[in-house]
């Protein structure tokens, strides 16, 4: 039988690391769900949404430019792959490009 410590051990909330990947990882996976490359996890029906993905690799931009030379070289690696990889796939969604 588990103690009262350790039920509320399993009810508190995962605490993702406090680094920068932590602010660009969750607008990356939103415009994932909004391209209708992975599904969203809260829903059963389909996000894709094309306008708010735009939008939301749009802020990556924002983001990208604003922190430049602040940086670590590991961080700045992480958000261009994660641009990179959204901007592909919106064209592909937008029939811009074929694969």
């Amino acid at each position: 039988m588990e103690n009262k410590e350790s039920k509320e051990e399993n009810k508190k909330e995962f605490l993702p690391p406090l680094e920068f990947g932590s602010i660009v990882f969750p607008f990356y996976t939103q415009a994932l769900i909004k391209l209708g490359v992975i599904e969203d996890p809260s829903h059963s029906q389909g996000g894709k949404n094309l306008e708010l993905a735009r939008r939301l690799i749009d802020i990556l931009d924002l983001l990208k430019d604003r922190t430049k030379g602040n940086l670590e070289t590991e961080e700045e690696k992480f958000l261009e792959a994660c641009l990179q990889q959204l901007k592909m796939h919106y064209l592909e969604k937008a029939g811009a490009i074929k694969f």
